[in-house]
C-alpha cells in the first residue's frame, strides 16, 4: 500500500521526566490545510480500495433486508390519558414519536425527525412530555454532535412554540407538575468562557413556557465546584425535584433533593462520589433509592425525606443478591427490578417492603432495554431484545399477572434456525469471562468460520445481548457472532467495573484476548478468520489488543477509538473520562500504566499488524477524530506489509447516537467489504 505522506514534527512532551514524542500533533488541528489535504487523500484511498470489491451491491442488498424491520428503542410513556412511543417502521433514518389515545387506537404522529433535515442527520436526543400530555420538550442534535437545541411542541396543534433553548449537551428535562415549564441542565454559552471551559460549570435552569431563553432562571449552580455535572429528575407525584450530580462519566454520583416549588437550597442526601445513588420514586415522603453503597451488586434502600439522616442509616428494602441490579422502577405499587444474571436480564417483582412476589419470564436469553410504567398505574411496559430477537415491547398487566406482546418487529427472519449459547473463557489471572455465541444450528466447527468478536469493558456499562443487523449478518454468512463480557463493565457489579479501570485496565485486554483464544482453541475460527470490532472505549480495546497480540486477528474494525491516552482529557468531553482512565499529566503513576497500553504510543516498527480500518466522523465531539487520525498515521508509517491500514472518515456524523439508518447501512457495507476482501470471502 502507498499511503498519503504524513510529515513528522519534532514535538516532544515531558511526562514526569519521560520525554514522549508526538510527531503527529499537527493532525489535532482539523481545519489546517495540511490536515484537510491529508484527510482527503485518506478518504480517496479508502473509497477506492473498498469500492474495488465486486460484491458490494450484494452486501448492501443483504444488509438492507436485514435492517428493514420495525424498531422500538425507547420506552412507552403514559401522560394523562395518552400513551407515547417511538417507532421506526423500517428503513426510515430516524424513529418517529407517536401518541395513542388508547392502547388500541391508531397512532398519531407527534414529531418526525426525518422532516427536520434532507438526509436524516438531525436526531431527537432528549425529550420530556408534560404531565397533561399537552407539550413535548425535545432536544435535537445535528450531524452526530452532542450539542442540542431544545424546542417545545404543542402536541394538540403539532406546532412548535417560539422559544429555542441552546447550548445543551447531555440534557435532562423535568417538567413541573402544573405544566408551566421545565427544569433542564446546560453548559455555558460559547464565547462567555474560554473554549477549554465549555464542558465546565453545568447549571440547572428553569424554563417557563412562552418565554425566551434569556428569561430562564438559574435554579441551582455550584460555582465553587465547576467540574460538577447536574441532571434533573422528578418524582412521579410531582412533589420533589432530584439532582443527579456527577463528575465525569463515572457511575458514582451525589444525590440532592428539594420540593419542586422551592427556590431554596437542595438537601444533599448523598454528598460524596463513593457510590452510585439513583432515585427510584417517592411514596408519601418515603424515597426509594437504588445504590451500590456497601453492596457492589446493588440493593434498594428507603428513607424518610422529612428526616433523611445519613445514608448508612437508610432502611434496606431489597438486599444485595448474587445477581446484579441493572434497573429498578416503581410500578403499580411494586418495585420492579431488572437483574443481570451472567450478563443477561431477568425481571422480578417485589412489594414496597421488599417481599418477593414473582418473576416475569422473558422470551429468551436477552436484554431488557427499558421498563416503564407509573407507580399508581396497573401496567408495565418492557422493551426486550436478544441476538436473534429484535426489540419488541411487552405489556405486563398487574391485576391479571399477564404478559402480552404490545409491539413486535415484524422482521422476516427465521430465528429458529439459529442458536445462542454462553461459554466461559479463562483470563490470564484465572477470571472467568462470559462469552455469548450466536450462529446457525449444526454449524461445523472446522476452524474456518468467519467470526466477529466484539466487547466494550468500561465505565460500568452493561454489555448484554443485543440485536444489531450489522453484527447478526456474520451469522447469516455461516459464521459466528461472539460477545465477550469484560471487566470494566458493570455486569457483575461495581467490583467487576473496578477490576477493569485505572491501573486495572489491562485486565480488559487480557479478558478479550482470552475470549479470542477460546474461539480459536475450540475450533470455531482461526486467526485468519477472526474479526474484532469495538467502538469508543471498545475501539480503544480492539486497538490495544491488536498491538499486544497482532497474530490473533485476521481483521480489525476500530470504531471512534480513544487512542491518545496521554492527552485525551484536553479535548471536549475527554475531561469526563479521567475517573475511568486516569490523568497522565497530573499523576506520575497514572502516566506509567496509561503509557504502557496507550495505542498511539505502542505502535512498533517491524511488526506485521492485521488489516485494520479505523472509523471516525467529523461531527464526533465526544471522542474527537484526532485519536483516529494520529493512530492511522502512526500505523501507516511503520507498515511494510500488504495488510491495509485504512481510515474511514465520515461527514455529517458523530460518535454514533442518532446516526441515520442509511449511514448505518453504508458503514456496515464498508465494514463487511473490508472483512470479506481481506479474508477472501463472498457473501452467501
Amino acid at each position: 500500500f502507498s499511503y498519503p505522506p504524513a510529515h513528522q514534527d519534532d514535538v516532544v512532551e515531558n511526562f514526569h521526566g519521560t520525554p514522549v514524542p508526538d510527531p503527529y500533533r499537527w493532525l489535532e488541528d482539523m481545519q489546517s490545510a495540511p490536515t484537510r489535504a491529508w484527510l482527503e487523500a485518506q478518504m480517496e484511498l479508502t473509497t477506492t480500495h473498498l469500492h474495488a470489491y465486486p460484491h458490494r451491491d450484494q452486501l448492501h442488498a443483504g444488509l438492507s433486508r436485514l435492517w428493514n424491520y420495525r424498531k422500538y428503542q425507547r420506552p412507552v410513556v403514559k401522560k394523562g390519558s395518552r400513551y407515547f412511543l417511538f417507532e421506526n417502521d423500517g428503513l426510515r433514518n430516524q424513529p418517529v414519536l407517536y401518541r395513542l389515545d388508547s392502547l388500541d387506537s391508531t397512532p398519531v404522529e407527534v414529531i418526525d425527525p426525518n422532516r427536520l433535515s434532507d438526509d436524516g442527520t438531525v436526531a431527537l436526543y432528549s425529550w420530556g412530555i408534560s404531565d397533561d400530555g399537552r407539550y413535548l420538550a425535545y432536544g435535537c442534535s445535528s450531524g452526530g454532535s452532542d450539542l442540542q437545541e431544545v424546542r417545545v411542541r404543542d402536541i394538540d396543534t403539532g406546532k412548535d412554540l417560539d422559544e429555542v433553548i441552546k447550548w445543551g449537551r447531555f440534557v435532562g428535562i423535568a417538567w413541573k407538575p402544573d405544566n408551566s415549564g421545565f427544569f433542564y441542565n446546560r453548559f455555558p454559552e460559547p464565547g462567555t468562557v474560554p473554549d477549554d471551559q465549555l464542558y465546565f460549570n453545568s447549571k440547572l435552569y428553569f424554563h417557563r413556557l412562552g418565554t425566551p431563553q434569556s428569561a430562564d432562571t438559574i435554579a441551582y449552580q455550584r460555582p465553587d465546584a465547576p467540574e460538577m455535572l447536574m441532571f434533573p429528575e422528578r418524582s412521579h407525584n410531582g412533589d420533589y425535584l432530584f439532582l443527579i450530580v456527577a463528575e465525569g462519566a463515572s457511575s458514582r454520583n451525589r444525590l440532592y433533593v428539594r420540593h419542586i416549588n422551592s427556590d431554596g437550597d437542595f438537601t444533599r442526601l448523598v454528598d460524596d462520589l463513593t457510590y452510585m445513588n439513583l432515585p427510584i420514586d417517592v411514596v408519601g415522603s418515603t424515597l426509594y433509592v437504588s445504590t451500590d453503597r456497601g453492596a457492589p451488586r446493588g440493593k434498594v434502600l428507603a428513607l424518610d425525606l422529612n428526616n433523611p439522616g445519613h445514608p448508612d442509616s437508610w432502611r434496606t428494602v431489597i438486599p444485595e443478591h448474587e445477581d446484579t441490579i441493572a434497573a429498578v422502577k416503581l410500578v403499580s405499587g411494586h418495585l420492579v427490578v431488572s437483574y443481570l444474571h451472567d450478563a443477561y436480564h431477568q425481571l422480578r417483582v417485589f412489594t414496597l417492603e421488599g417481599t418477593f412476589v414473582r418473576e416475569i419470564p422473558m422470551p429468551t436469553i436477552g436484554s431488557i432495554i427499558e421498563i416503564s410504567g407509573d407507580p399508581d398505574g396497573d401496567e408495565l411496559f418492557i422493551n426486550f431484545e436478544s441476538f436473534l430477537f429484535p426489540t419488541a415491547i411487552f405489556r405486563y398487566h398487574f391485576p391479571a399477572a399477564s404478559l402480552t406482546t404490545f409491539r413486535d418487529s415484524g422482521l422476516d427472519f427465521d430465528s429458529a434456525a439459529y442458536q445462542t449459547t454462553q461459554v466461559f473463557a479463562v483470563s490470564k489471572d484465572g477470571t472467568r469471562v462470559p462469552v455469548f455465541l450466536t450462529h446457525k444450528k449444526g454449524l461445523p466447527l472446522d476452524s474456518q468460520r468467519p467470526t466477529l468478536l466484539t466487547a466494550y469493558g468500561g465505565y460500568g456499562v452493561n454489555n448484554t445481548p443485543f440485536f444489531d443487523p450489522a453484527c447478526l449478518y456474520i451469522a447469516r454468512q455461516n459464521g459466528v457472532l461472539a460477545l465477550a463480557i469484560l471487566r470494566g463493565g458493570g455486569e457483575y457489579g461495581e467490583s467487576w467495573h473496578q477490576g477493569g479501570m485505572l491501573e486495572n485496565k489491562q485486565n480488559c485486554f487480557d479478558d478479550f484476548i482470552a475470549a479470542a483464544e477460546w474461539l480459536i482453541v475450540n475450533h470455531y475460527t482461526s486467526p485468519a478468520r477472526l474479526t474484532t470490532f469495538g467502538a469508543s472505549n471498545g475501539g480503544l480495546l480492539v486497538a490495544a489488543c491488536m498491538l499486544q497480540r497482532p497474530e490473533l486477528y485476521g481483521t480489525v474494525l476500530c470504531g471512534v477509538p480513544v487512542t491518545d491516552m496521554l492527552r485525551f482529557h484536553r479535548f471536549t468531553a475527554g475531561r469526563f473520562w479521567t475517573g475511568e482512565y486516569g490523568n497522565a499529566e497530573e499523576n506520575p503513576d497514572h502516566f506509567k500504566f496509561l503509557y504502557a497500553y496507550s495505542p498511539l504510543h505502542n505502535v512498533e516498527s517491524g511488526v506485521q499488524y492485521p488489516p485494520i480500518i479505523i472509523l471516525t466522523a467529523e461531527g464526533d465531539d465526544r471522542v474527537v477524530p484526532l485519536h483516529s487520525m494520529k493512530f492511522a498515521a502512526a500505523l501507516q508509517f511503520v507498515s511494510d506489509s500488504a495488510n491495509p491500514i485504512l481510515l474511514r472518515f465520515e461527514f455529517k456524523a458523530g460518535h454514533g447516537y442518532g446516526k441515520p439508518v442509511a449511514k448505518l447501512i453504508e458503514e456496515a457495507v464498508d465494514n463487511y467489504t473490508f472483512i470479506f476482501q481481506n479474508q477472501g470471502l463472498t457473501p452467501v
